[in-house]
């Protein structure tokens, strides 16, 4: 049996021993996991192969954020190298079963009770895992196709109740209060939803918008950076709590415009937000909301004629977050 490391004894050391396609049916999953894990296992082969049937569809629905995250690896991120597909129709599958492949050749199954998500392959939480045979993992992985759609598919939406994270917000009844500081200090107080929340600002203490970091860190043509590149400064209150995940662990932050960003924290004591996969897309993405041209330096004056110099987190929890940048 396994129980410490789930992460690298499951989903790495595989891929080291030479696997390179993994057939997963999860109760539950999440899209940031299924980002971080490819993340990761790039490092060691960029082909690597997932596919993933999440299990609990027909019982519990999937927020809006992870099918989002969802379908955009699929499309895009790591388009060709993961597949993912709910279970449609009663019973709901809450299995866990990971079954590794080198091309077709079977090499080691697992099964037990970690669902394909950060919090269960991490010290948070306690799993229990053991190696099955590969090919009887690989054949229920395949007696449940038949009720599954892919997650990209047009009936996707009118076969699986998919929470509008809007109203899945009220649904849940979260208190994740920054420890050991007021909720004054901290920027944040409890809302309405039951969801704590924080709002940073993107100016400094001086009240400037920084001209070479922040949403403007890739305005730097001496050093050829990407001029859309920029990150989300955390203060230091939030840095060192933990509201945000740590850093190099990835999270789906769902926008009050329906967008989905898979980010992580970068910078020494984990003080950015970033989009791992491409810094560019963050800022692509402010620059869209301000109306300005992509790659264009944002001024202060951009934010106020837009309505707000600042963004609001909420968490949802510890792999999902929604943001608001509405005025």
């Amino acid at each position: 049996m396994i129980s410490n490391n789930l992460f690298t004894e499951l989903l790495v050391e595989p891929v080291k021993k030479g696997c390179n396609k993994l057939y997963i049916v999860s109760g539950y999953a999440t899209s940031a996991m299924a980002f971080h894990h490819l993340e990761e296992v790039k490092q060691i082969d960029e082909n690597i192969n997932i596919e993933l049937i999440v299990g609990m569809c027909p019982s519990d629905g999937l927020a809006l954020s992870n099918h989002r995250g969802f379908q955009q690896i699929m499309e895009s991120d790591y388009k060709g190298r993961f597949k993912c597909s709910y279970i449609t129709t009663p019973p709901p599958v809450h299995s866990k079963v990971y079954a590794w492949f080198n091309d077709d050749k079977p090499c080691i199954g697992f099964l037990g009770s970690a669902n394909y998500t950060q919090t269960a392959f991490s010290h948070l939480r306690k799993e229990l895992m053991t190696a099955c045979d590969a090919i009887e993992a690989f054949d229920y992985y395949n007696s449940l196709i038949d009720d599954t759609i892919y997650c990209t598919h047009q009936d996707t939406e009118n076969l699986v109740n998919i929470y509008n994270d809007k109203f899945f917000l009220r649904r849940k009844r979260v208190k994740e209060l920054l420890p050991d500081l007021g909720t004054k200090d901290a920027g944040m107080v409890e809302d309405i939803t039951g969801l704590s929340f924080i709002t940073i600002s993107f100016l400094d203490n001086k009240g400037n918008l920084p001209e070479r970091s922040g949403l403007n860190w890739g305005q730097r043509p001496k050093e050829k950076r990407e001029p859309n590149q920029a990150y989300i400064r955390l203060p230091s209150s939030i840095y060192h709590s933990d509201f945000f995940p740590p850093r190099k662990v990835h999270f789906t932050v769902l926008t009050d415009d329906s967008k989905i960003l898979i980010c992580s924290r970068a910078q020494d004591n984990g003080k950015a937000i970033h989009t791992p996969h491409n810094n560019s897309l963050i800022g692509e993405y402010f620059r869209n909301r301000l109306g300005l041209a992509s790659g264009a330096r944002v001024s202060k004056d951009d934010l106020l004629r837009y309505g707000r110099v600042d963004v609001t987190f909420y968490k949802i929890d510890d792999e999902t977050y929604y943001m608001d940048f509405s005025v």
